[in-house]
């Protein structure tokens, strides 16, 4: 079945070159582009910001302090609330909104945001969202203000961008009107988009192409943020809002839901969509939904940890009713196939959904093998975990619902044994009681641990197939009836998307044919460490449609929930830090088995007769052989025996190469400390956020202003060939001056927060003029050289 599913596709089976030419996500077939979410927050006094506002005056703090005078709460669920708001020493309030007023939109924003305040965009006699007034207020002079969320704000703040300029190109606006779709207002965090599918073609693969369009985008971000601080008068109403790249959920947010109920915390937090859909107010319900469910599978997992003998009795910390994995952040980069969507266009070829689903399954079963060669290499969320975590309840986030017991039983002894909460020699876990956890971590001097990726761990990135309805057999309706039986089991909802790993993208639902990875966290540089995982995440897929045509089937890899368990942990172990994890000795997963006798260093298990000890270490280098031995075609042909190279530096001296590496030196500078556990968790853990708020978000700006630079030298080379209508956008914009000088005159500006509105418009219409030129069809695309990278990104 799966020869005739690829024969259909188009795939020649008549040789291996042949082969390698044709399978989907070969060089030349690859279209690509991304999804990214930010963290937010707004900066200035509590009297100014949105969020300390709002608590105070709630409803629920009224409701808190009245029982607490009347003796029904405790008075510590009071002063828990005015902790929170007087103790802020850094100005800093995450994922608060912003006010300012309404006059200060220029028509064309006021129409944009009026648009969206539709209850259904398509239809404009629906009326308006019942949530309307929401965004509303009076001030005490009677002037009419704004509350939004910053997702929104960026994009409002594009809208007036386009129209509060008397004189501009055709080409500039429309470029602009098209993007304002691309920000999104959903959950929690700002999310944008690709602004244009990027393409492979025989000469170059796609992921400096991406890498760069998502610097682009980010960049765009940065500058209307910018924008919208001074045109919107933030700034000189005390409020400073800003974005940028961080994993995990901000720890004061953290400690606020610790202290409020879950509907409380939804009516914080929770972004009302009202942008990307035509009916926000159904998505906004999803997105409540999603966090219920995701509140409620926490809490169950708890039932889990006791099933599988990790809890022994009932002394555990109930986790909050409040679950805030939602509020952590990372990039989705997905890869579409040219040929694939092509056959399943062309009712001719024969090729049709159920062949996709067969292909495609068995592909991200291939491929989910190869995934912890991206953990902490490309991407990472360094995180310290404190004496008082480690409770399993707790550390253990979801991955009651990710792994069967067996494997949790074997992560959580080694994570115990790794993790520095030994007292003469025995692991030893919290008690529960605050004042003894306490106790103990002062006394025997416990630390915790540090972990690479803790947020694979804190979400919820996959879900555990049943034996009776397993994700990925190949089946059209095998992931509905799974999302039926997680629903009867309390662990999802039906109406939710699955969430896995490595997910199809089906051509009847997105338009394309191809598959999303969404075991991305942070990326240290776009260039450096985007490009390269973008490119590994194509060759990966391309080699499993490989090994398919060599004979690989579902046979191979097959279904189950304890084998589905059995390759995933190793993925989890690396999120971890783990240095072990082990296989069955007839492990039914004859892909996996073959991988393990590439590995040095296995050996029987003396804990666990029957099972084989693997190294983590030495697992993520047998991989890395098998993608140069069986992949080696694919790797010439796609020009990545330099990115394999560096892969392999990266895993042998992760301190040095890789992103956990680079994430967490910057953390430690920041803080002036020495080594993760030399630093309270608390400590370490606000000092992450502080670094990616100053450094990493300066060094993303600066890397992403230096691809726009590189863009901009070649349109000043290439003017003469440049359609007319960009000449004269160009001349506009410019007054003059060559694009690449005029960027270069004003970046410092830029990167300190200086730039005046009319410099970040000139900016702004110059990189809406190279994303349109970017979206057009030309023989030859824009190919960045080495000399062409910003030289701020060399490691």
């Amino acid at each position: 079945m799966v020869f005739r599913a690829l024969m259909r596709a188009g795939v020649s089976l008549d040789s291996q070159e042949k082969i390698v030419e044709t399978i989907p996500f070969s060089i030349g077939d690859i279209t690509a582009g991304s999804e990214n979410e930010l963290q937010a927050v707004v900066v200035g006094d509590r009297c100014h910001v949105d969020l300390p506002q709002v608590i105070e005056q709630s409803g629920y703090f009224a409701t808190v302090q009245r029982r607490a005078a009347s003796g029904e709460t405790p008075r510590k669920a009071v002063t828990d609330l005015e902790s929170f708001l007087a103790n802020n020493s850094s100005k800093v309030w995450e994922n608060s909104w912003v006010r300012f007023p309404y006059r200060k939109l220029s028509s064309f924003a006021r129409q944009t945001f009026k648009n969206d305040l539709m209850t259904d965009k398509k239809n404009p006699g629906a009326g308006q969202r019942a949530d309307s007034g929401k965004f509303f207020f009076q001030d005490n002079n009677g002037q009419i203000m704004l509350r939004l969320p910053i997702s929104y704000l960026i994009k409002l703040a594009l809208a007036d961008l386009l129209g509060s300029q008397q004189i501009l190109p055709d080409l500039i606006r429309s470029t602009g009107i098209r993007l304002l779709g691309h920000f999104l207002n959903d959950n929690t965090s700002p999310e944008t988009f690709s602004f244009n599918v990027v393409s492979s073609t025989e000469k170059q693969g796609s992921g400096i192409a991406i890498a760069s369009e998502t610097a682009i985008r980010y960049l765009l971000t940065q500058l209307l943020v910018q924008y919208a601080n001074l045109a919107f008068g933030l700034l000189e109403n005390g409020q400073e809002a800003q974005v940028y790249c961080a994993p995990h959920p901000p720890v004061r947010q953290k400690e606020l839901n610790e202290h409020v109920p879950d509907s409380f915390y939804r009516e914080l937090f929770m972004s009302p969509c009202l942008s990307g859909w035509d009916k926000g107010e159904e998505k906004f319900r999803y997105m409540q939904l999603c966090h219920q469910v995701l509140s409620r599978s926490q809490l169950n997992g708890v039932a889990k940890l006791r099933d599988a003998g990790i809890i022994l009795n009932n002394l555990v910390v109930l986790p909050n009713l409040s679950n805030i994995s939602l509020a952590n952040n990372g990039t989705h980069l997905s890869i579409g196939s040219r040929r694939l969507t092509a056959a399943l266009a062309n009712k001719a070829s024969g090729f049709g959904a159920a062949d996709e689903k067969l292909l495609g399954d068995l592909a991200i079963k291939i491929t989910e093998h190869f995934l912890p060669l991206f953990v902490g290499t490309y991407t990472a969320a360094p995180f310290r975990l404190g004496y008082a975590d480690f409770h399993p309840e707790k550390a253990l986030g979801f991955l009651p619902h990710e792994l069967d017991y067996t494997h949790l039983r074997m992560l959580w002894r080694r994570w115990r044994k790794k993790a520095d909460i030994s007292i003469f020699g025995q692991p030893v876990t919290p008690f529960g009681p605050p004042v003894i956890d306490r106790f103990l971590s002062r006394v025997f001097d416990l630390k915790g641990d540090f972990v690479p990726d803790y947020r694979l761990v804190d979400y919820l990135v996959c879900l555990l197939s049943t034996d009776m309805s397993p994700a990925l057999s190949g089946q059209l309706g095998n992931s509905d009836q799974l999302r039926q039986d997680l629903a009867q089991m309390g662990v999802f909802d039906e109406q939710m998307s699955l969430y896995l790993l490595y997910k199809q993208r089906e051509f009847s639902k997105m338009g394309f044919s191809g598959f999303e990875g969404r075991h991305y966290s942070l990326f240290y540089s776009f260039v450096k460490d985007m490009s390269q995982a973008a490119d590994l995440q194509v060759l990966i897929t391309a080699l499993a449609y490989q090994y398919m045509a060599r004979g690989i089937d579902h046979s191979v890899i097959p279904d189950g929930s304890s084998i589905e368990s059995e390759r995933r942990q190793v993925f989890f172990a690396s999120a971890i830090g783990l240095p072990t994890f082990f296989v069955r000795k007839d492990t039914s997963n004859h892909f996996l088995a073959g991988i393990i006798r590439r590995t040095r260093g296995v050996r029987p298990s003396k804990r666990y007769p029957g099972y084989l000890r693997v190294l983590v270490s030495e697992y993520r280098l047998a991989l890395l052989e098998m993608l140069r031995q069986d992949g080696s075609a694919l790797v010439e042909q796609m020009g990545l025996k330099e990115t394999l190279d560096e892969l392999k530096e990266r895993l042998q001296q992760p301190e040095l190469y890789a992103a956990s590496g680079q994430l967490t030196k910057g953390i430690l500078d920041t803080l002036g400390s020495r080594a993760p556990l030399a630093t309270d968790a608390r400590t370490f853990n606000t000092g992450a956020e502080q670094y990616y708020r100053t450094s990493l978000r300066h060094k993303h700006t600066e890397e992403a202003f230096d691809l726009l630079q590189a863009r901009c030298r070649i349109m000043d080379q290439e003017e003469s060939n440049l359609e007319e209508s960009v000449r004269k956008a160009l001349r506009l914009s410019l007054q003059g001056e060559d694009a690449a000088s005029f960027l270069k005159n004003r970046k410092e500006d830029v990167l300190q927060g200086k730039a005046s509105i009319s410099t970040l418009q000139r900016i702004i219409n110059l990189l809406l003029i190279t994303v349109y030129s970017d979206a057009q069809p030309v023989s030859e695309p824009l190919r960045l050289e080495k000399e062409d990278m910003p030289c701020c990104i060399s490691m």
